[in-house]
């Protein structure tokens, strides 16, 4: 009898050897052990269900499994039924506008899913290379400095990379409001390893906003068990891949965070007792990140597009897990601690910031020439800034001053106010288009507004603001 043809009630019942933290050891008969990624429920006496993943084989009748959920107060000689399937988490428009974990389960306080919910395995196959759609369209955030030097694709994967507190979750936020109404697409939030006041707060601001109507939310929370915050990025991306392969629509898939998942499988690895590799993470490093990041795709008709968060710890982007995950983007966006704390928001670092769509045949020779003109002009700002500091801007070349000059004014023209920081700012959030963001930035670097004061261009939409903010200045 094979495991396809068979109900969970024809196995054999395993029996809870032992439970070490998160990793539980199952013995079952001879002959009936289950395979890798399989899911186990044992029947404790909680009222949440325990699930597990099998994860080793340690002999011919032991697997060591994952759970889900803690594991406090299980004892041994718990009995362990295997379900012949992965893990089985809801998908479909049942689950929009809902807060779920790991495991599918509502987290919001809100009534149980209908029981007729298609459900869909955690672990599958990244598409085809047939499959794959063959056209690349640029995405617009209405995020100025993002559009300008680091633009997005459909069906492709963006990271932003940063420290603790340089804003990474604060520009997922505005992605999420922005792109739901420019795109009315579909939103899948993966949190993982976010704190409990963060998903409280994306929750009220998505309510708030109205687009939780077509975002589903999944969370693998700080305070939980690693095996729930190792598994919460697949769980979101079998919801997501059912809006692409079943519904046909494009999806967003915002995750946040990227590195918390690697933790939570540094975690995992040594509680199974792998042996660590490079800087201490897990030896299926790569494999772990591949699995979860080659599933992101666009196929005919339809597409995930992913944007990520990635911390980056110490600051440090030679981290094995940060190069890592720079190889499957096609846009890095890099937070800068130093522009954040000199105001400038979203503090994106122009020269560090990439995309491989940034080339003349994809987004048209203009936009490519002004992105080039702006990354020349802000890099030689900062080899004089060095010579400014210690003789000051006076003993500067007159071209060199020009230089400075309109590399601070684009800097600041690249701010931009927030939607979502309306609270605390008082300023309106803007959404900008792609043709107003290169005027004013074309016009900043031809030598129009050199004589304009550079507070106008602070926290401004497009260039027409700025040009009424100085009116209002010099009146």
């Amino acid at each position: 009898m094979s495991a396809a043809s068979a109900s969970p009630s024809d196995f054999p019942i395993g029996l809870v050897v032992a439970a070490r933290g998160s990793v539980v050891d199952v013995t079952f008969p001879a002959g009936s052990l289950p395979p890798i990624n399989e899911a186990l429920r044992i029947e404790w006496d909680r009222d949440q269900t325990l699930i597990a993943e099998v994860q080793q084989h340690l002999n011919a009748t032991t697997v060591r499994a994952v759970a889900l959920h803690t594991t406090s107060g299980l004892s041994r000689g718990t009995s362990v039924r295997r379900t012949g399937a992965p893990i089985l988490v809801p998908a479909g428009d049942a689950i929009l506008g809902r807060m779920l974990n790991a495991t599918g389960e509502p987290v919001d306080q809100g009534p149980p899913l209908p029981d007729d919910v298609e459900r869909r395995p955690i672990h599958a196959e990244p598409p085809s290379l047939a499959r794959l759609g063959r056209e690349r369209q640029i995405f617009h955030t209405g995020i100025k400095v993002i559009d300008l030097l680091a633009p997005m694709v459909v069906g492709g994967k963006a990271a932003m990379f940063g420290g603790a507190g340089v804003g990474k979750t604060l520009l997922i936020m505005e992605l999420i409001r922005t792109i739901i109404e420019r795109h009315a697409g579909t939103c899948v939030f993966a949190g993982i390893g976010e704190r409990t006041r963060e998903g409280h707060e994306l929750l009220l601001e998505l309510r708030k906003s109205d687009v939780i109507k077509r975002t589903a939310m999944i969370f693998g929370q700080m305070n939980e068990p690693p095996g729930a915050r190792w598994r919460a990025g697949f769980t979101a991306l079998a919801a997501a891949e059912y809006f692409r392969d079943t519904a046909r629509r494009n999806v967003l898939l915002l995750i946040d965070n990227v590195y918390r998942f690697v933790q939570a499988g540094g975690e995992i690895s040594g509680l199974l007792g792998r042996l660590p590799s490079r800087v201490g993470y897990q030896p299926t490093l790569a494999s772990e990140i591949s699995d979860l990041e080659e599933r992101i795709a666009s196929v005919a008709g339809a597409a995930i597009t992913s944007i990520q968060a990635v911390y980056v710890p110490a600051d440090d982007f030679t981290d094995p897990a940060v190069a890592e995950i720079f190889s499957h983007l096609d846009s890095s966006i890099v937070l800068s601690r130093d522009m954040a704390s000199e105001g400038i928001y979203p503090a994106v670092d122009p020269l560090s910031s990439s995309s491989t769509l940034l080339d003349p045949r994809l987004v048209g020779e203009q936009h490519y020439r002004i992105a080039q003109d702006v990354r020349k002009t802000i890099a030689h700002y900062r080899e004089l800034r060095e010579v400014i500091a210690l003789l000051g801007i006076e003993e500067l070349s007159a071209n060199d001053r020009t230089v400075v000059t309109r590399a601070r004014r684009v800097m600041r023209f690249l701010t931009q106010p927030f939607m979502v920081t309306e609270a605390f700012t008082g300023k309106s959030g803007r959404t900008i288009e792609l043709a107003s963001t290169l005027k004013g930035c074309r016009a900043i670097l031809d030598g129009e507004t050199d004589t304009w004061a550079e507070a106008s261009f602070y926290m401004v939409g497009d260039l027409d603001e700025a040009r009424k903010k100085e009116m209002r200045g010099r009146a």
